[in-house]
């Protein structure tokens, strides 16, 4: 059971192997069967049920990695705070199944579940793979916002606008300043925005520091109007 636990994983993630797509699956069956239950799960003790146990399971989610991190002696100042784009993600979208906020769904919508998608199709996990913690925690957590928005939409007809959108767009990056400050302070990169990861990833691709912010900016907005095609529909004539 420990070498599940450990801090070097035994087997490395390969991209798009039958593990990593089949995991893949298994979120989009969940989020199919939310949006075929969606009538029913609009009854009030489901409703309830089901948003407080899939909020139960974002915050169990964090707090897992925290005491795993602490387990393996792998926790820092540095590194681990919950300042992630992804974990004030899991956080914001658990409060947003809690109490049903609109405000709350512009900005986890664009912000968190861009970037969970985009996490678990290029995840930044190469040493675990299933069904080590780090990888079950990894995809839990990120497929968690996922479904917790889709939920919104299937199940609450919460739909962003394009003032969503830019709203979204101007408090990432108001969070990204903070962010950035956060860094100089206590000598960390949150979000990756004060130097690359080290493990490859898209920002390889994207020049050096710190002029791989600029395109990354543009590869927000574009994947945040990507977000918004579901809801461009003309409203029909009288």
């Amino acid at each position: 059971m420990n070498k599940y636990f450990q801090a070097d994983g035994t087997d490395s993630f390969i991209l798009f192997s039958v593990t990593h797509l089949l995991t893949l699956t298994v979120l989009l069956l969940v989020l199919f069967l939310i949006f075929v239950f969606r009538t029913s799960l609009k009854r009030q003790k489901m409703n309830q049920i089901t948003r407080f146990t899939l909020a139960f399971i974002l915050i169990i989610s964090e707090i897992s990695l925290h005491i795993w991190l602490w387990h393996i002696g792998a926790w820092t100042f540095q590194y681990s705070l919950p300042f992630h784009l992804s974990s004030i993600s899991i956080i914001l979208s658990a409060v947003l199944l809690l109490t049903k906020s609109y405000r709350l769904f512009e900005f986890t919508y664009f912000a968190g579940v861009g970037s969970a998608l985009q996490a678990m199709i290029t995840p930044d996990i190469s040493a675990y793979t299933f069904p080590h913690f780090r990888y079950v925690h990894f995809f839990i957590s990120h497929g968690g916002i996922v479904v917790a928005n889709l939920y919104m939409v299937f199940v609450e007809h919460y739909k962003p606008t394009i003032k969503s959108l830019w709203r979204a767009f101007l408090y990432l990056n108001l969070y990204t300043g903070f962010v950035f400050l956060l860094n100089y302070f206590v000598e960390g990169n949150y979000m990756y925005i004060s130097e690359k990861p080290v493990n490859p990833s898209m920002l390889d691709y994207l020049g050096p520091w710190p002029y791989y912010i600029v395109p990354l900016e543009m590869i927000t907005l574009v994947t945040f109007f990507i977000l918004f095609l579901p809801f461009l529909r003309k409203p029909p004539r009288s």
